[in-house]
């Protein structure tokens, strides 16, 4: 096996490791991979005898974990954005008046609710 072959097989398996890891949302994983991944990149990259065709399969793999990583982000965003309205809501509560004309009602910040069946 020439030196070619085996950082395509390595980050061939770095990227499916780093599938499983988007699946199950282990994002501290993904951080320990990259290292690996962009050192191993950089020396593919650096070779100029790469084949196209050795390289089409590597590709695909990182097209469709970018997708993934993709997916995972938006989905960070929106967490983010849930908890952000979160905390606007137990600060003020925002109405409308007859004329529409949105108003802010700040809320205090030392009551307490009590729920009831």
């Amino acid at each position: 096996m020439t030196d070619q072959v085996i950082k395509l097989d390595t980050l061939d398996q770095l990227l499916e490791q780093e599938r499983a890891l988007l699946l199950e949302g282990n994002l501290e994983g993904l951080g320990k991979l990259l290292p690996q991944k962009e050192a191993i990149i950089e020396d593919l990259l650096n070779e100029s005898l790469l084949s196209r065709d050795a390289v089409a399969p590597i590709e695909r793999k990182l097209q469709r974990n970018q997708l993934l990583l993709d997916g995972a982000l938006d989905g960070i965003r929106a967490v983010a954005a849930r908890l952000a309205a979160l905390r606007q809501v137990r600060s003020a509560l925002d109405t409308y008046d007859a004329q529409g004309r949105r108003q802010t009602v700040e809320t205090s910040k030392h009551g307490t609710l009590e729920k009831r069946a």
